[in-house]
């Protein structure tokens, strides 16, 4: 997985089709799509309950690139090894899931993944200020986790202190939450490259109609890339 900041789009599964997830991964792959988001939430750190180890298992065949896997959970570490063992690329924890965030990263990345650090839109940047060689990417929630479709939080301003922060650190800074072609220019401007869109990407289409895929993720692309620099 080598490192770049172009724009990347990574489609959340939590939008799309149950019945059907490894197909919809191939189906928004193959329409465009740079990295697959997989949420995952226990009902105890986030109000509601999705995936585990397993279904990350069952998904991974039917991924070609990135399976980028957003632990919602705490406590997280007794999990590491398991999701990392699914297939995870990426795994990203929460840093207040726990009491020891150096750790769970250590963890990570001795499991072979790289480590992904998420703050709420209510933890400020200088949570991470000491993680940032641990870190391979900071995830950036503009919404409250817990579901999709939520309206999404400006975060600019947090998003343009740890780009600051970061400097020429091989670290991705993701958005996650309301994403879509009018949210998408303000946080790429501010210095986001990866851009996680649920409903955005999965609207009017479906695996027998993978067309609008497509459509919805090159118009986010677009949008972000019209201000990215």
């Amino acid at each position: 997985m080598s490192f770049d900041r172009s724009i990347k789009i990574a489609p959340s599964i939590l939008a799309s089709d149950f019945a059907n997830f490894g197909a919809e991964c191939a189906a928004v792959e193959a329409q465009g799509a740079d990295w697959i988001h997989v949420d995952v939430m226990d009902g105890h750190f986030v109000p509601n309950i999705t995936f585990g180890p397993a279904t990350c298992a069952a998904i991974r065949p039917h991924i070609k690139g990135v399976m980028d896997v957003h632990l919602m959970i705490s406590p997280v570490d007794s999990y590491i090894d398991a999701f990392a063992g699914a297939g995870a690329d990426i795994l990203t924890a929460h840093v207040e899931a726990g009491p020891h965030i150096h750790r769970t990263l250590q963890a990570i990345r001795a499991s072979g993944c790289k480590a992904g650090v998420a703050l709420n839109p209510g933890t400020p940047a200088s949570a991470v200020a000491h993680l940032l060689d641990l870190t391979d990417l900071i995830c950036v929630m503009t919404v409250n986790p817990g579901f999709g479709g939520q309206k999404f939080i400006d975060m600019s301003a947090k998003i343009q202190e740890l780009r600051s922060m970061i400097g020429d650190r091989p670290v991705h800074i993701e958005i996650d939450g309301g994403v879509d072609p009018v949210t998408a220019p303000m946080v790429a401007q501010a210095g986001a490259d990866v851009l996680v869109a649920g409903s955005a990407v999965f609207k009017g289409g479906s695996v027998s109609d993978p067309a609008p895929y497509g459509e919805n993720i090159r118009a986010i692309r677009a949008a972000a890339e019209g201000v990215y620099v």
